[in-house]
């Protein structure tokens, strides 16, 4: 497996160096400039179509940077550069497998240098200041731009990105209770443990409510997003593959059928060897009472991944064709919710009982997706026949 960027690096070229950049945030890095490329283009579709219109916004040009602006920039400095130099400092700790220092951990945790945090928050502090200086006016000038709404798409994908991180984590904390009963502050604070749901759901309501916010048709905009989502899903399920990361599934004892002979192994059943959880299948799943003879689990975020992008492929070839508003998007939810929902079959995730029967927190949101998705093409449908007529 390739915990690392460097590991996959080093496998594919011969190379031998050690960065301590995690596979899975770098491909869900990748997975919101993939996100953002596709959003950005199905924004400007729609106001050329005039389905969403530009704004006039009044900005202050030629003014000195205010107390606050520097404020904020010598925050944020401070901020990456108390990591990166502790990171600096403590490299050869955080690449080291012996240790319990991780990159993803080391961010989370409040460890850092503050030599480095002062030196970078002066720095972008000052940068701030002198930009200001070159636009300053003798006087000041208020003046009237042109807002697009593909130009608020950055603001967006950062928001859903902060919410994402923070629904994640609140989701996958309360999938567990035990568990962060046991150990709140290690459990928040962690690199790992993410929940796609929760970041979906917490990262897209705070994109809705800014778009509200912004007098932006939020139908459109969440009809011009779902592509992008669901590619950005995908990509973000490679990086669970690659790295391993514990969203492997059941176990699979049962041997490759021939009419699958000519595919490689693994798209079968994986023990994933080297993952970044430092785990052995077999002694894992003997742990949580699983049976299992070879210590091998169906790869269940490679199967995502080819459904993500089977899905993405349908919603962008059909997001010309479909014109309801809503319609995209309620397809999307249909789509992720049988996706999600069939996957949990053969994951492994605690169980909740509702109702009688047992199902996971994942299956629970994908069958309510699946309802307002059936709900939400009734109603695109129902307006738009009622305006046709």
């Amino acid at each position: 497996m390739f915990p690392y960027l460097s590991d996959l690096v080093n496998y594919l070229f011969g190379f031998s160096f050690s960065f301590p950049l995690p596979m899975f945030g770098f491909m869900v890095a990748l997975a919101f400039i993939a996100a953002n490329y596709f959003f950005v283009l199905e924004m400007k579709r729609k106001e050329s179509d005039g389905l969403l219109s530009s704004s006039i916004i009044r900005v202050m040009k030629g003014e000195k940077a205010s107390i606050q602006e520097l404020v904020i920039n010598g925050v944020y400095g401070f901020a990456l550069g108390y990591k990166i130099l502790g990171i600096v400092l403590n490299y050869s700790d955080i690449i080291d497998p012996a240790t319990e220092i991780d990159l993803p951990g080391y961010m989370l945790s409040l460890k850092g240098n503050v030599f480095g945090g002062l030196i970078l928050a002066a720095v972008l502090a000052y940068l701030k200041f002198r930009e200001s200086e070159k636009e300053r006016l003798p006087e000041p000038k208020e003046v009237d731009e042109v807002m697009h709404p593909f130009q608020h798409v950055s603001t967006m994908t950062f928001i859903a990105a902060i919410g994402g991180i923070l629904g994640a984590k609140l989701f996958d904390a309360f999938e567990d209770l035990e568990r962060l009963a046991a150990d709140p502050i290690g459990v928040i604070f962690s690199g790992s443990g993410l929940s796609i749901y929760g970041g979906l759901i917490v990262g897209g309501g705070a994109v809705i409510y800014y778009a509200y916010k912004k007098g932006l048709k939020t139908v459109h905009v969440v009809d011009a997003c779902a592509p992008g989502l669901m590619l950005a899903y995908g990509i973000g399920r490679i990086g669970c593959q690659l790295a391993g990361d514990g969203d492997w599934g059941m176990p699979n004892d049962a041997p490759m059928p021939e009419f699958l002979s000519f595919l490689p192994e693994w798209m079968w059943a994986f023990d994933y060897p080297g993952n970044v959880n430092g785990v052995v299948l077999l002694d894992d799943f003997h742990r949580m009472g699983l049976e299992s003879i070879t210590g091998r689990a169906w790869p269940t975020p490679f199967y995502e991944t080819l459904m993500a992008f089977t899905i993405f492929g349908i919603l962008w070839g059909l997001r010309k064709k479909l014109t309801a508003p809503g319609m995209i998007f309620s397809l999307y939810l249909i789509f992720n919710g049988i996706e999600r929902f069939f996957i949990e079959k053969i994951r492994i995730n605690p169980d909740y009982n509702v109702l009688g029967m047992k199902a996971t927190q994942a299956e629970i949101i994908a069958v309510m997706m699946f309802i307002a998705g059936v709900i939400g093409i009734w109603y695109s449908n129902k307006l738009d026949k009622e305006k046709a007529n």
